[in-house]
């Protein structure tokens, strides 16, 4: 009886059992019991177990083991009465055998594929025995593919050479597979032919190399191959496959194109444009680029490109029209022609009419015409100053009844329709001269003798005005535009409250004067509000040191009132908080003041200090006074 057996495997369990109580049952004689093969990876310990059955109450005598090669069997090891012993140099110090009569083999190697018998006697029963076939296997290693790196043509007449695969050290010799796109390859000698090489290494290891030869198509340009190495391992079959690797091919050009390439979907002038000349063949062919000149009979004219490229750098409107690309392949003698329409925008020729600047009187009428050439229909739009609101969309802006307000730059901005980011932009200047009008409205500025005052006059006009004023004084002018700010600092005098003072602006249309009346300011009299004079004065300090010295003064004589009254006796000191200092006979319509202190703790304690007295709570309450005598 034989079984197949893997070390460690927990499959023998139930087999074991089911050996060892047939074996038991029944026996009359020596039966023994092994597996058939029992497989143990290169190196590792191999376990070879052996059992065996007896009749009755018998005893085994011996047991033997032997390896076979070929016909002759060789012992290795035995054991009598309990006594072991190793006889075999080859394996001398590598078998041993457990309490369970199982051989174990430490180390094993290639040479230990053998037969292995397990031999046990038992006397005047008779001798049993039975065999084990020991497999040793080794995974190999990884496959390795190498691609035929230098191009295969779609048109060789031989099957061209695809990749080689090698797996290296496996035992037993492995087998390779080659996929195409994930399905297997078979030889069939008119697409596909496979020829494989089987090395023994010293090891005794196995080395397999397989070349793939096959056809190719335009369509393998995508094909990914690959290689799988397949073994058998404890009974089943295992596999390991390689990286998957691409192919070149080499095949014609059947078609042909020319784009071009823009920053943006419509061309500029100033764009930098690229055309570029593709086609699907593989190398690519020699490509000629040309641009096709108009006229009665088209020439063309060879441009320099780089590989089927070329940058034409800021483009302009010159370079609009046909371009050609021309190649001939070789492999299929075929000419091919691919063309592309260039078409550059632009916009040019930008004016304004009149020209300016322009000179206008007030009153006048004026209109202003811009106009410019696109390759396609143009927008216009009128500003006043480059960043102002719209005026105008349109080739004509009119300026009616024009007025100082009216001067400045005028811009025409000219859009391409469709093409964004094509613009342009011009200004012209518009100055609308008039005599000088005087802004300062104030005619009466009241002021104090002798003091600083600072007058203010201004004036707006073109050209710009010049101020002067009629009495001489520190002055500040401030322009901006054609306006001008004047400021005259002078002190305040007899004179020139008789005189006042007059500023005149004068530009070369005419001039404009304004006279201001200085009046002498009484204390009612509230300091004028106004944005064309101002007055710089000390009033304010004077009228807060005025009502300081007026309290003192006040807080000054109520002291010494309350403080004759006292020396007097009119004012009693007693802890009562209101005493009647009227006579007992006092007549109804005499007349009876009384006086209240509304004074704060902080006054009530000045008026003690001024009295060099320390008077109780009790003696400021209410007094009364009578003023009869």
């Amino acid at each position: 009886m034989a079984l197949s057996w893997a070390a460690g495997s927990p499959r023998l369990l139930l087999g074991w059992g089911l050996l060892l109580w047939g074996a038991t049952v029944g026996a009359s004689k020596v039966e023994v019991s092994m597996l058939e093969m029992v497989e143990v990876e290169l190196g590792q310990t191999a376990r070879i177990p052996c059992n065996f059955s007896l009749p009755g109450e018998s005893h085994y005598a011996y047991i033997n083991w032997f390896h076979i090669d070929k016909h002759s069997r060789t012992k290795i090891y035995y054991m009598v009465r309990g006594q072991e012993f190793e006889v075999d140099p080859e394996y001398k110090g590598r078998v041993a055998m457990e309490n369970d009569f199982t051989l174990t083999i430490s180390r094993v190697t290639l040479q230990d594929a053998r037969t292995f018998v397990c031999q046990v006697g038992a006397g005047s029963l008779g001798v049993g025995e039975n065999r084990t076939r020991l497999h040793i296997y080794k995974t190999p290693e990884p496959p390795e593919i190498q691609v035929n790196d230098a191009g295969i043509p779609v048109t060789s007449k031989e099957i061209p050479k695809i990749a080689v695969c090698v797996s290296k050290n496996g035992f037993p010799a492995p087998n390779i597979t080659w996929y195409k796109n994930g399905s297997p390859l078979w030889q069939d000698d008119t697409q596909v032919s496979i020829l494989s090489t089987l090395i023994k290494e010293s090891s005794g290891l196995y080395t397999v190399s397989s070349n793939l030869f096959a056809r190719v198509s335009r369509e393998d340009r995508q094909s990914r191959f690959h290689c799988e190495v397949s073994y058998r391992l404890l009974g089943a079959d295992q596999t390991a496959a390689s990286e998957k690797v691409n192919v070149t091919v080499f095949y014609s050009t059947e078609n042909l194109s020319l784009m071009i390439q823009s920053p943006q979907p419509q061309v500029r002038e100033g764009d930098d444009v690229t055309l570029r000349c593709e086609g699907d063949g593989n190398p690519p062919p020699e490509y000629n680029l040309l641009k096709v000149q108009e006229g009665a009979q088209p020439e063309e004219r060879d441009l320099p490109s780089s590989n089927g490229v070329l940058i034409l750098r800021k483009v302009k409107k010159e370079d609009s029209g046909q371009y050609l690309c021309r190649t001939f392949d070789l492999d299929s003698m075929m000419k091919l022609e691919d063309t592309v329409e260039l078409s550059v925008n632009y916009l040019e020729g930008l004016k304004i009419t009149p020209e300016g600047p322009i000179q206008l009187q007030q009153g006048e009428v004026v209109t202003l015409t811009c106009d410019a050439r696109g390759s396609k229909p143009l927008e216009f739009r009128w500003k006043k100053e480059k960043k102002g609101k719209l005026l105008r969309s349109g080739k004509q802006l009119k300026l009616n009844n024009v007025t100082l307000e009216s001067s400045g730059n005028y811009s025409c901005e000219v859009a391409v329709t469709g093409v964004p980011g094509l613009s342009r932009s011009k200004q012209v200047n518009v100055a609308v001269h008039t005599k000088p009008h005087i802004s300062s409205k104030d005619s009466l500025v009241p002021v104090q003798q002798n003091e600083l005052v600072t007058l203010m006059c201004k004036a707006a006009a073109l050209p710009e005005p010049t101020i002067t004023w009629s009495i001489n004084g520190k002055v500040q002018n401030h322009t901006d535009h054609h306006r001008v700010i004047s400021n005259l600092t002078v002190q305040v005098t007899s004179k020139l409250l008789q005189s006042g003072v007059t500023c005149t602006a004068t530009n070369e249309v005419g001039n404009s004067s304004h006279h201001i009346t200085l009046q002498l300011r009484t204390m009612t009299t509230p300091p004028p509000s106004g944005n064309t004079t101002e007055q710089k004065t000390q009033e304010s300090k004077g009228v807060i040191i005025v009502a300081v010295i007026v309290c003192i003064l006040v807080i000054a004589v109520l002291g010494a009132v309350l403080y004759f009254l006292h020396k007097k006796g009119k004012i009693p000191c007693n802890r009562t908080g209101k005493q009647d200092i009227t006579r007992p006979d006092a007549r109804k319509d005499e007349i009876v003041v009384e006086v209240k202190s509304d004074k704060l703790p902080e006054e009530t304690g000045l008026l003690q200090g001024a009295n060099s007295e320390k008077r109780p709570a009790s003696d400021q309450a209410e007094k009364y006074i009578d003023l009869r005598n």
